[in-house]
């Protein structure tokens, strides 16, 4: 890993995907190429089927492509094993997902802490509890994920996200499972904990309102990238 930061957090060449069907092989994704600067918001966009998570899971490095490779704080994923890629997720990057995946058997702070504790932070317990005050439950940190509504959960795993402060933010359809009203102000609370870091922001999402508030939207379709948008200044 860089001892400084990079200026392109994630670079994508030509990434290409293929996988094996009982009809031969099937492309998923084909010659992907972008870069993402350090501290933006992207939206990635597309009808179903068009490669978005694929591409999410490569970036992440939880897949590695056939062809292209990614560059993710400045490591080449494709040139490391396993280990070598979880340990450059655990250093750089925060995941929240559409299923929230907080674990059962810990309370929201617990869950919260987890990140921390495997990164060896010195006081998770602490700063745990500053992010979950944050994300607004402050009341709620020691309830399990079973007693938490949905909203609540998602904030959760966003306060998870967060607390190692990561350089990527990954969050595929993070609002997919809440109601409308709900999914309005956790998106808000992204957007304001990405202006308040340096953390750069993937989002995955079939909502057009919520992609034109990012900064940029690439745009897939059939496995290509159709076009990469960026807001008016």
């Amino acid at each position: 890993m860089p001892d400084r930061p990079v200026s392109n957090v994630l670079e994508a060449h030509q990434l290409s995907k293929e996988v094996s069907s009982p009809e031969g092989a099937l492309t998923i994704l084909k010659q992907v190429s972008f870069t993402i600067a350090a501290g933006e918001t992207v939206a990635v966009v597309g009808p179903s089927g068009a490669g978005k998570s694929t591409l999410l899971a490569l970036l992440a490095g939880l897949d590695l492509p056939t062809r292209g490779h990614v560059n993710l704080n400045g490591a080449n994923l494709s040139d490391l094993d396993e280990d070598g890629r979880a340990l450059v997720r655990a250093e750089s990057v925060g995941f929240v997902f559409q299923s929230f995946h907080l674990v059962p058997s810990l309370n929201a702070l617990e869950n919260v802490m987890l990140p921390l504790e495997l990164a060896g932070h010195d006081d998770a317990r602490r700063a745990a509890r500053e992010i979950i005050d944050k994300v607004g439950l402050a009341d709620r940190w020691s309830h399990y994920p079973a007693q938490l509504s949905g909203g609540e959960k998602q904030r959760v795993a966003i306060a998870r996200a967060f607390a190692t402060e990561p350089a990527v933010l990954f969050a595929d359809e993070p609002t997919g499972n809440l109601d409308s009203r709900t999914g309005e102000n956790i998106m808000e609370l992204m957007f304001e904990l990405n202006r308040n870091s340096s953390t750069t922001l993937v989002l995955v999402t079939h909502d057009n309102g919520l992609a034109a508030r990012c900064e940029r939207v690439l745009a897939l379709d059939a496995g290509g990238l159709v076009s990469d948008t960026r807001a008016a200044a």
